[in-house]
This record gives C-alpha cells, structure tokens and sequence, in this order.
C-alpha cells in the first residue's frame, strides 16, 4: 500500500493550516487566556526539542547503539532535574536584563561585543546541518509513504510555508517583554500531535504487530539477538558522551533557550516543567523501542530511521500511517520554526546591526521588524541549500551529533555566567575559539568534504593518532577539555574590563537595575533624554522609549531628580538592549546619556565609597588608628544588628542608614532605601516617615498603620541629629533637619489582646449556654407536642395551620443559633474590618444575648439610642463590649432593677455613651483596678477577670476611652468615649493621619 502524493500533500497543508488557525485564533484572544497561560502549556512547547532525529531518527540510533539511544533523554531530564540551580538563575538572568537569547546573555556577562559576534555565528555554523536534517526527514517520509523520490519543490515549499508561519507568528515584536503567545500555543499543540502519534504507533505494534505485551516478550525470548543487540553497548558504549552532549543541547540549542527562557510568558511555569517535561520525553522514549522490534518482526522498513510509517503501511494501516506523518511534520517544523526566530535575533544584534546601523531618519522599529523577517527567510533558505549539498552524505545521527557537539562549547561560558566569577571576557573567547576549531575541523569539514565542496582539510583524527576512536568521544573529549583549560588558564591570568564588573555583580546578585555610573546625568529632564537618543535611533523611537520607561518606573514626563534620571537611564538601556542587544544599547546609552563624572555624587554614595576605601586599608591601621576604626565597626554594627528598627536621614531627607530590622519590617531592601530619599520609598512608608518627620511629637504611641492592606501597630520615636533643631516652628510647619527614627513593631502584642478579646468571648458564650438551651427548650417541645397531633389530624386546615407553627418554632430557633454563632466570631487584628452600622441594632443585639442567659430575669434594659444614629467600627467587637457592660451592670442590679443606655453626640464628631445602673456600685478602691486582667470582685466561678480589660483594649483600638463613675450603694455609670469615624473609612490620598491610627489617651481610663 502507497499513498497518491496529492493525498499527502494535501493533509500536510491541511495541517500546517490549522496551526495557522490555532496561532491566528490566540493572537486574536479567542483561546482562553488560562490555555495560554497554563504552565503545562509552557510545558509542552519544550517538546520542541523532540525534533524529527528524535521523532525518526532514535529509532536508526537503536540499531547502531541499542539502548544508548536513552542517553539523549536522560541529559535533558538531569538538565531539568537542576532547574533551581541552572535553568531559574537564566531564566531571572534573560528577564531582568531583557535578554533575547544566548549571544545576548555572554554578550552581556562578558561584556564583549566579538564574544555575542562569535557565538551568533558558531551556532548559525553548528544549527544550520540539524535544519538541514529536518527538511531531508520531511523529504524522506515522503519517499516511504508514497514510494517515489520527493522531489525537491515539495522542500521547498515546506520552507515556504515555514517562513510565512515564522514571519506572521514568531516575528511580530521586537521588544521580548511582548510574548509570541499564537507561537506558543501551536508549539504546544504540535507537541502533543507527535507525543500522540508515536505513542499511537507504539501500541499499536504492541497490541496489534505482537497481539499484546506478552507476544512481544515471547518474541524477543526467540530473538535474542535483537536483546543483546539492544543492551550490548550498556556498558561499552559512549554513555558520557552522549549525556553530556544532549545535557547541553536542552537548553544551550537556539530553539530551545528562546522557547525556555525567551517565550516564557510566568516565570512559575519553571517549576511544572522541571517535572513535565522530563515525564513528556519518557513518554516520548518508551514508544520508540517497541517500534522498532516490530519493523524487525515485520522486516518491513529497509532504512530503520522510518520503521515508524513503515510498519503502519506495510499492515494497511492508513489513517495511522498518515498520523505518523503529520507528527512528523509538527516535529520537523517546531524545531525550524523556532530555531531560526532564535538564529533571527541573534544575527539581527550581533551582525546586521553592528555592520549597518540605520540611519536616524529611518522608523527604527519598522527597520527592526523587517530585519528580522528577511533573516528569518534567509537562514531558512540557507538550511534548504545545505540540504541540496548534503544530499545522502550523513545520516540522520551524525547531523544532529554535528550540532549537539557544537552547541555543547558553550559549557564553560555557562559556567562563567552562573558559577565562577572569575571568569574572563580573553578566558571566554579563548576558550570558544579553540573548542570551536576542533569541531570544526573533526566534523564540519570531514562533512562538506565528502560532498566535494572542500578537497583537502587537515585530518586532526590523524593528526591525533586516533583513527580507531569513536568520533563523538574523541571531539566531545578534545574539544571541551581544550575549551575548558584555556577558558580556565587565560582566566585567572587576565582581569575584569570595567564593563564585566558590573555584569557579574548582575549575575552574582538579584539586582533588578544596573548599578549606577559614577554620577548623575547630564540632562536634566527625560525631554532631553529624547533630543539626545534621537539623534542617534530617530526621534519617534527616542520619544517611545523615554515614554515607556516613565511608565515602567511610574514616572512623571516633568520628573527632575537626578537619582530618578539616574533610573530612567538605566530603564532605557535595558528596553533598548531587548531590542538591540546589550552591546549596542549599552554603547548608545553611554554616548548620548552622558554622565557627569564631575559632579559630586549624593551622599549615601560617599558614605557607601569611603566605607569600601575603610576596608581595603583596614590592614594597614595600626596602634590607636586601628582602634577607633574598629570602635566605628562596633558602633556600627550594634546600629545594624539593633532588634529595633532604625534609620537615619540627612537634612534633605535622604537615607544613610536602614538596619536589618527596618528592612524585615518595611520589605523595602538595604540597598533600594540607602540613598533614596524619603518620598522614594514604597508606599506608605514614603508617606508614614515624611509626615512623621514634620509633626511636633517626637514619641507616638501604639499607632495602627496600615502596610499592603494589612494593620500593623507601632510605636515612633524620633530624634535630632548634631545641631539640628526639629521642633523649630516655621510659616509652613515643623522643620526636621537630619534625624534618626526609631520603630517598635507592637503587631504580635495586640495580637495577643485579639486573642485574649476571643478567649473572654468565648467565656461569654459559656456563660450564655443554659439560658440559650433553655430558650432552644422551649420551641423544640412545641414542635414536638404539634407533630404528635399531626399523627392522627386529617383535617387540612388544622394540618396547615400545625405546620406553620411549627416552620415559626424552628424559625425562632434558627434565629437563637444565629445570634449565638454571630457573637462567637472572632479574629486577629488582620481581619479587623471597620464599616457603618446602627448603634441601636448592635445594642439591642447585646441585649438579646444577656438576656439568653438571663432568661427568667425580671431586669429592665432601656435602650433610649436613636434609629437613625451610625457608627463606623467593628461591630462584633464592639458588641461583645456592650454584653460585657450588660453582663457586669445586670449581676450589680437589684431584681426589678433597670438599666440604661443613653447616647449624645459631642463636638469633632465623638459619641458619648452612657451604661449606668443602680445597683450596689464599686469601692472607691477597687476602682483603681478593675481594668486590669483577672481581676474581679465576683465568686470564685463565677467570672474570668477579663471582661473588663477586654473592652479597654477594644475601645482603645477604636481611638477612643472608658471611664466609670460609681458611687458605693448607688449604682455606677460607665461613660464611652468613640470617633463616629474610624480612619480606615475615610476616602481620598494617603495622609499621616489616614495611614496611622488614632493615638490612644496615655491617662487613666478611671481616672479621667
């Protein structure tokens, strides 16, 4: 059985059209954003590493290396395996840097514009065979199916379509922080079309050629040849060789950097994929073994690279036969596709822009844009040539072993960039050229050799005395070890360009920005950052990109502070090394954002400067020198260590000091707050040390504030520094010069109060049981009485009416419950939340639940609060303060007795409440005391000592004070003091007064 070629041909366009579809429908949103952004989405797309080798060719590598095949799984699952040690440090590396692929990545570790030059050119050299290999796969695949020679048009139109694909879906950005979500997604799907087609072939030589697992055990028992065949090289075989080298080619091949780190839309999808994707290629492998035993079995395959169509069309299976093809299809184009939009970038950085510059007059984007497009059909071209070249030269192995072997030189540079700071820009390029002139002489040249394009080359093999050697041990062994002890040699005996340090500082450390220049820039204002830049990338260009690196740093157009254009620089240059690498961008940066070298530099810059001079000289103080200097250190340390947090300011605000404490307490990093000033810091601390800072107090005490939306309590303090005067009243306020504040964070203290307010709460519901089993009592044998006279009611209108009393009694049980369950919440002061209510609502609830325990008391409650009247609070905890003052005025009240609630409004919006009874009212000298915790005039039993000290602290942290008034004989009046409006509940910009509470009273709440 054959297939007509119209037939194949047909469904191949069909299918490179549904992923037209599926790219077009994502980039026009109408996949589901939590597809697009699903990490097993990102997953998938690596399966790009699947190429056709993998694909076709695994199943040839079986038959010359047996089960050695495995090996080029196994490396990429190790190289995922180290995802925290390797992957998420590039990864962080390619984001905070906008970083567009690995030429940009040693470009900017080691500052060198010929380093990014020769890795863009070593891995065009080294990818451009593995390119070729997959448009000859899609040619041969052709040749099974249809048993006619494919001809060379049906190869060059598969470019074609590849090219379009690459240019519409893979090339409509030039900035990476915009990802190619339509690429990703048809990756993705491609992924699982040759998962799902090898699998597909897998079972069905199990199940089908062999009958079932057990079939194919028995017929490797009677052909046990093909077993020794397959573990033969287990222990001979080049196991290192072929690890080390697919270890670096599962993330250092183009392809599979730019979809790693490049197209990663959340750097979180790591985490899934150091686990997914290893699971997809062991998936992947396990359908490639019984593949092959089965072409054996069936004989049906006279080149074992294909047995995978073969075996489905020699059992007339041609729905399966054309699923295998088009997963053959999705793997050879996932790989050119994303390959040469790497190869694209690279080139367009590192060669196209440094040999011609466009001129400024020119739509520096559009230039971009069309730049990359053409180098895409070029490098694509040029793969379609090398394959005309080739022809049947080399095998589907010694192709992708070509490229494997190439891309794994750069090892020692990655080494460099994540591990060894003393690696070297001279080390780096040493270490390069001489790896990649072994490779090239033992594999590309013996290569084109053989197709007659060179005649003569140096035979190294020879050279080398090695002619028995396997090839791929002896160029992997030669070539790294050379690469890595020259990288090494030439390293430790040269230094760091200036350039360099600041990279590795990047490496080495999470900074989010370059570090800065030696001092501020010369244009005062980002208007003159856009004359500057336009006149080397064009005005329009220059004006966008000062315009997006205001809104990254959430700048304003007028901004004039010289450490913001400080930043705004340095946002600059990174936007503009995502687009033009970070050689050039650095160079265009450099030459027309001038900084001024003259210029004093701001003081935490001093200070930082003569402290790093301090300890570089620390050896050579002596005698009382030495002394003072380590009383400075000792000082010094105490000040940073403090278990308080402390930081200091200048007289213009700006920061010196901020220790380890004021760190974990704000979030706000060492190095971000030390130069900054007061009104850089994040919000609120911006807000919180500013206003602070101008107020006459210099202690303020159990302050609430709120931090990311979350209360925090602490106390201020604050003082002068020198001679500087900080209560000097001027026309526009209070004046600080330099100053030093000290926070105490209180949170865990009131968080205990919280508790003991929940502990005394639940006392209370204790308290409440007997009289709410009593009220529950009541209904429950109604309804009990009413279902017993139901059994033998036929009359309807008795049986409705029965019904509805008993819906009312369960109804008033229901209601019992919720009032109890509604007073037993209770929480930390995190999940405090103020909002409006009635004060009548809320006392009346109280009410309701005193007299649940209350409930043959004969006590009078008289709530005179008006309806209308709102409070803005926390209504739970607040009523929990009216049960305690109920609780306490019932047990003190004759029987018969009465107690009253009475309400007024005074001035600046404060309520007054009165809670007053008369019963036999507090010794004078007991009253003193009853606000502290555990302590109580009643019976042993019969109180906790906590109610009391539970409502201070609540209406303490509502702003406002109690106070009581009590006569012995004559009953006792408690007087409340609360704000109508709670801080928290105002609207409008953030204020001192708005993000920190209102100060509780110092004074006796008793006494006042």
């Amino acid at each position: 059985m054959t297939f007509d070629l119209t037939h194949l041909l047909g469904g191949a366009i069909l299918y490179l059209s549904l992923l037209f579809f599926i790219a077009y429908a994502t980039e026009r949103g109408w996949v589901p954003e939590r597809i697009i952004h699903h990490r097993a989405t990102y997953t998938l797309s690596l399966g790009v590493y699947a190429t056709a080798w993998s694909y076709y060719g695994s199943l040839g590598f079986i038959e010359t290396q047996g089960i050695l095949f495995l090996a080029i799984y196994i490396g990429p699952t190790l190289a995922f395996i180290l995802t925290p040690l390797l992957l998420a440090p590039l990864l962080r590396l390619t984001r905070d840097y906008q970083l567009t692929s690995l030429a940009d990545l040693f470009a900017f570790r080691y500052s060198s514009q010929l380093g990014g030059i020769l890795v863009t050119l070593f891995s065009l050299f080294g990818v451009l065979p593995y390119i070729a290999l997959q448009i000859r796969a899609v040619e041969e695949s052709i040749t099974i199916l249809t048993q006619e020679k494919a001809s060379l048009q049906l190869s060059l139109l598969f470019c074609v379509i590849l090219t379009v694909f690459s240019v519409l879906f893979g090339a409509r950005y030039i900035s990476p922080r915009n990802k190619h979500a339509g690429l990703m997604v048809s990756i993705a799907f491609e992924s699982l079309v040759k998962l799902g087609a090898i699998m597909a072939v897998g079972l069905f030589a199990v199940f089908t050629v062999f009958s079932h697992p057990t079939g194919l055990e028995q017929w490797l028992q009677h052909n046990p040849r093909w077993l020794e065949h397959f573990y033969g090289p287990l222990q001979q075989g080049p196991w290192l060789t072929l690890l080390l080298l697919s270890f670096a080619s599962a993330f250092l091949l183009p392809g599979q950097f730019h979809m790693g780190f490049i197209e990663n839309i959340d750097d979180r999808s790591l985490s899934m994929a150091s686990w997914g994707f290893p699971l997809f290629l062991l998936l992947f492998s396990l359908a490639i073994p019984p593949i092959f035993w089965a072409g054996q079995r069936l004989d049906a395959a006279a080149n074992p690279d294909y047995c995978l169509l073969s075996i489905a069309l020699h059992e007339h299976q041609y729905g399966l036969s054309m699923f295998a093809f088009l997963g053959g299809i999705s793997a050879a184009s996932a790989m050119v596709i994303v390959t040469t939009l790497a190869l694209a970038q690279m080139m367009l950085n590192h060669v196209l822009l440094p040999a011609s510059y466009p001129d400024p007059a020119v739509d520096m984007y559009r230039w971009l844009l069309w730049g990359r497009r053409l180098l895409i059909g070029l490098i694509i071209l040029t793969g379609y040539g090398l394959r005309l070249v080739l022809e049947e030269h080399a095998s589907l192995t010694e192709l992708v072993l070509i490229s494997f072997a190439a891309v794994a030189q750069f090892m020692p540079g990655i080494v460099g960039v994540l591990f060894w700071r003393r690696a070297t820009r001279a080390g780096f390029l040493a270490g390069l050229l001489i790896g990649a002139g072994i490779w090239c002489m033992t594999l590309l040249m013996p290569l084109l050799g053989r197709t007659g394009i060179i005649q003569n080359h140096f035979q190294f093999m020879e050279f080398m005395n090695a002619q028995g050697q396997d090839v791929w041990e002896f160029v992997t062994f030669w070539s790294l070890s050379c690469n890595a002890l020259l990288f090494v040699a030439v390293s430790l005996i040269t230094r760091h360009a200036d350039g360099e340090k600041r990279a590795i500082a990047a490496c080495f450390h999470d900074h989010v920005l370059l570090p800065f220049g030696k001092g501020p820039v010369k244009a005062s204002s980002p208007q003159q950052f856009s004359e500057q830049l336009g006149r080397i990338i064009g005005i329009p260009a220059a004006t966008q990109e000062v315009a997006k690196a205001l809104n990254d740093l959430q700048m304003e157009a007028n901004e004039r502070s010289p450490r913001q254009l400080q930043r705004l620089r340095e946002c600059i240059e990174l936007n503009l090394s995502g687009m033009l690498g970070p050689m050039l961008a650095r160079m265009i940066v450099d030459s027309r954002l001038r900084v001024d070298a003259d210029t004093r530099s701001i003081l935490a810059e001093h200070i930082r400067f003569v402290e790093e001079r301090l300890e570089e000289s620390r050896n050579q103080m002596d005698d009382l020198v030495h002394e003072l200097d380590e009383l400075r250190r000792y000082h010094r340390q105490i000040l940073l260590d403090l278990p308080l947090a402390v930081c200091s300011l200048s007289s213009e605000r700006e920061i010196l000091t901020w220790n380890q404490a004021m760190e974990n307490l704000s979030g706000v990093a060492r190095d971000t707050a030390v130069g900054a000033r007061a009104q850089e810091l994040p919000s609120p601390w911006a807000t919180l040390l500013e206003n602070f800072l101008e107020r006459q107090e210099a202690h303020l005490y159990k302050t609430r504030v709120l931090v990311q939306g979350r209360p925090r309590w602490f106390n201020w303090h604050k003082a002068a520094i020198g001679d500087s005067r900080p209560f000097q009243t001027v026309e526009e306020g209070y004046v600080w010069g330099g100053a030093v504040v000290l926070i105490e964070d209180l949170t865990e203290l009131q968080t205990l109060e919280a508790e003991l307010i929940h502990s005394e709460r639940l006392a209370s519901i204790g308290r409440l049981a007997a009289g709410v089993a009593h009220e529950v009592g009541n209904p429950i044998t109604g309804i009990a009485c009413l279902a017993q006279n139901l059994r033998d009611e036929s009359d309807p209108a008795i049986i409705a009416e029965s019904l509805e009393d008993i819906l009312l009694q369960a109804q008033r049980i229901s209601d019992i419950l919720q009032t109890l369950v509604s007073f037993s919440r209770g929480g930390p002061p995190e999940g405090q939340r103020y909002t409006a209510f009635s004060l009548r609502a809320c006392v009346m609830a109280a009410q309701h639940l005193v007299q649940l325990s209350h409930a043959r008391d004969s006590t009078r409650y008289l709530n005179q609060c008006p309806d209308d009247l709102m409070l803005e609070g926390d209504e739970q905890r607040l009523q929990q303060v009216f049960v305690n003052l109920l609780n306490n005025a019932r047990d003190a009240s004759p029987a018969g007795g009465s107690i009253e609630i009475s309400v007024q409004v005074l001035a600046d919006e404060v309520l007054e409440i009165h809670i007053g009874d008369h019963g036999k009212g507090i010794a004078l000298e007991l009253q003193e005391r009853v606000f502290e915790p555990f302590f109580t005039t009643k019976e042993a039993g019969k109180g906790t000592g906590l109610g009391l000290s539970v409502v201070y602290n609540i209406i303490r942290n509502h702003g406002g004070n109690i106070r009581i008034h009590s006569q012995p004989g004559q009953g006792t009046d408690v007087v409340i003091r609360l704000p109508l409006r709670q801080p928290t509940c105002q609207e409008g910009p953030l204020t001192f007064e708005s993000a920190i509470g209102r100060v509780s009273p110092k004074e006796n709440p008793v006494r006042e």
